[in-house]
């Protein structure tokens, strides 16, 4: 089982939209955030990402970017997501369960990409479906189940 901590937890009000920091959210079964445009009844639900990631791509490219600004909802500290696979399943905090529905996504031109410069999410995001629902907050215990 690995293991990691929530860096982040990032919303937007609707899709195409850098995200902006919260401190905890409520994640609603089958449907994802509360007051994130993402949220509703399909695939990608909930989007993680790697904080270790956005560290690299902003030392390599010079950035400086931090929570949201790839447009992921989660980011998870100090574990390796790179082996995850669609079917795979995450804990957040001590109730919220995910499945990964698809790792990565067609890439296009996006706020990200005009913003940054680079874009992360089409590469390295996991896509989520809430299976079991709950709330989170930033620092709280990330696992393998």
């Amino acid at each position: 089982m690995d293991r990691g901590t929530i860096y982040a937890i990032s919303i937007s009000p609707e899709r195409g939209q850098l995200k902006r920091e919260v401190q905890e959210a409520t994640i609603i079964e089958n449907y994802g955030i509360e007051n994130d445009g993402h949220a509703g009844d399909w695939g990608r639900q909930v989007t993680c990402l790697s904080w270790e990631s956005v560290k690299r791509i902003n030392q390599r490219q010079g950035l400086n970017a931090g929570p949201g600004d790839f447009a992921e909802n989660i980011l998870i500290a100090d574990m390796d997501l790179s082996w995850l696979t669609a079917g795979s399943r995450i804990r957040l905090g001590k109730d919220v369960v995910l499945e990964v529905t698809q790792v990565g996504k067609e890439d296009h031109p996006s706020i990200v990409s005009k913003t940054q410069g680079v874009s992360l999410l089409p590469g390295e995001g996991l896509f989520c479906r809430v299976l079991k629902g709950g709330r989170i907050k930033k620092g709280d215990p990330v696992e393998t189940v």
